[in-house]
């Protein structure tokens, strides 16, 4: 560990905060009702997260492909019309499947990543820096 600062994804809720030094991440879900996997990849540009790619496993109910979507791989591709974000709040309930993250090789669900934060409460990822 240096003191130089170097990108991060930052992770918080409530009082609980972590900072992971990357430069891009996939987040990765399955729908409750449905059980169709989204997976969203993201690359950390300064302050802001910027959505490379996009992919549905399927279809269902409310869940069409964009128009524009490619298939590859069994999987819809696509990128939003609006890629920029600022921030994104993934809700956490347990009627509902956990998210992984993905962060360089290490997959986990992001209660692991966010270990003693309450699970009740929104989790906030966005762009930061950390020691790297």
């Amino acid at each position: 560990m240096t003191d130089m600062l170097v990108a991060a994804l930052c992770l918080a809720a409530g009082g609980f905060h972590l900072a992971v030094p990357a430069d891009g991440f996939s987040l990765s879900w399955r729908h409750s009702i449905e059980k169709i996997e989204w997976r969203e990849t993201y690359r950390i540009v300064g302050e802001r997260l910027l959505i490379a790619d996009a992919a549905i496993q399927g279809s269902g109910a409310g869940m069409d492909p964009p128009e524009g979507a490619r298939l590859e791989h069994g999987a819809w591709h696509y990128r939003p019309a609006q890629p920029w974000r600022d921030a994104l709040t993934l809700s956490r309930s347990e009627y509902a499947g956990d998210y992984t993250l993905c962060i360089g090789s290490r997959c986990a669900p992001l209660e692991t990543w966010m270990a003693g934060a309450p699970a009740d409460v929104p989790a906030e990822v966005t762009a930061c820096r950390a020691k790297g």
